[in-house]
């Protein structure tokens, strides 16, 4: 068994980078029609039903506004009651037709599976779901004292997504409906003080390919990985000083309307800005440059933590 096993470290690799080289090119051809046809024929959301998590502020907020755009009926969900009534009285503005606030905690199995039904129940059904919920706590792993701390991040970005999911699924299955999951790029960059956003994000991505492999074509699933995006998250100390320097800034609404033209799309995946796959190459390419790169600029200046 050892034998075959240094066999196949030795002649697998060539062979499958053989093999792709050959099929690379009428691959990405292919690939190119099939993004050309479906950047024409992209799905119309007027009258859709959309249970968007974390809808009071940040993306989920100007994700709501761009569905009430395309004349989507929206259920807006978060733990700040007061901000959802505003983000629905805008997205009435801009042309929902229907719009439904819903205060909740998705760190809570029993809320998502509540919040999931009383849309359900009053819409009578339910063809997208955008998984937007977060919070970020921005500490090196050293300077956290309370576990707790940690458990509520990975309960609100990870297990929030998955328990509003295990829900929903029998309704978007019926409607041959869409996930959005709103990861980041944090997922791959590997941030320094970010580290448990980081997991919570990487999570989320190995978590719901997963599900994309196991539904098949019965449910659709977009996974996004912004970049920084102006938000109550990016307003911190950490990302303050860095991004007033060198890194620009994304509006929200920019981010917004790209990951919905993604969505309507049918994308597998979305990087918004495009320009930030760039790290992940880099990274990938020559981890030593860009780990040192990164220790230099996150953990050698003093930061403070910011929670969402």
């Amino acid at each position: 068994m050892d034998l075959l096993h240094k066999f196949l470290n030795i002649v697998l690799l060539p062979i499958t980078l053989t093999v792709l080289l050959l099929f690379l090119l009428p691959f990405l051809f292919l690939k190119f029609l099939w993004s050309l046809k479906r950047s024409i024929y992209r799905e119309h959301l007027a009258g859709k039903v959309i249970l968007i998590t974390g809808a009071s502020s940040g993306i989920g907020e100007y994700i709501a506004y761009e569905y009430a755009k395309r004349g989507a009926r929206l259920a807006l969900v978060a733990r700040r009651e007061d901000r959802l009534q505003a983000v629905a009285d805008r997205a009435r503005k801009l042309g929902s037709p229907e719009v439904v606030v819903v205060r909740a905690n998705v760190s809570k199995v029993e809320e998502c599976k509540q919040f999931v039904e009383e849309i359900v129940n009053y819409f009578g059904r339910l063809d997208h779901l955008v998984n937007n919920a977060g919070v970020i706590q921005v500490r090196l792993f050293e300077e956290f004292t309370q576990f707790s701390d940690i458990a509520s991040i990975m309960d609100i970005n990870f297990w929030g997504s998955v328990y509003s999911i295990h829900y929903a699924i029998p309704h978007l299955r019926k409607s041959k409906g869409k996930i959005v999951v709103i990861a980041s790029t944090a997922a791959w960059l590997g941030t320094p003080r970010l580290s448990f956003y980081n997991a919570s994000k990487a999570a989320l991505i190995s978590f719901f390919e997963t599900l994309r492999t196991e539904f098949g074509r019965d449910i659709g699933i977009t996974i996004v990985t912004p970049g920084i995006v102006g938000s109550e998250m990016t307003q911190g100390e950490l990302f303050s000083e860095v991004e007033a320097n060198w890194i620009p800034i994304e509006t929200t609404e920019g981010c917004a309307k790209a990951i919905l033209d993604s969505i309507c799309s049918g994308d597998m995946y979305l990087t918004e800005p495009s320009w930030m796959k760039a790290g992940f190459w880099v990274k990938t390419l020559c981890p030593e440059v860009f780990e040192w790169c990164f220790h230099s600029l996150f953990v050698s200046w003093p930061w403070t933590s910011k929670k969402d």
